[in-house]
């Protein structure tokens, strides 16, 4: 019972927090609304039509590709640091791991998912 308890206080914590930050600062800052702050950011250029508009998907692929071959050196740094205590069984699932990323690669490249439109 006792680990709910620490569970229950965690969550609390975890949602009352954010609540409270949110509420202390919507009660500090100041309330002064122009027109020209409530027009969205666009690099210092006047808004033209409106800002829901539909991109291709393309985009969004490569956005995804982009962040699996990120990831890869988040796993890439931590072996790098380690290979020498892993041994050769570490060093094979490395290679087993990029060459999993290596077959996305190609496959990516054939569907010509990494040209930019």
């Amino acid at each position: 019972m006792v680990n709910y308890v620490d569970l229950t206080v965690f969550l609390a914590i975890g949602v009352l927090l954010p609540l409270v930050m949110m509420g202390v600062g919507a009660f500090l800052r100041p309330q002064r609304p122009e027109k020209v702050k409530l027009e969205p950011y666009e690099c210092g250029e006047i808004p033209i039509g409106d800002a829901r508009i539909r991109y291709h998907i393309r985009y969004y692929i490569f956005a995804l590709i982009f962040v699996v071959f990120d990831l890869e050196t988040v796993f890439l740094y931590p072996w790098a640091v380690m290979w020498k205590t892993l041994g050769l069984f570490g060093f094979v699932e490395m290679l087993i791991f990029l060459g999993i990323l290596v077959i996305g690669l190609i496959y990516a490249w054939k569907k010509r998912v990494l040209e930019w439109i």
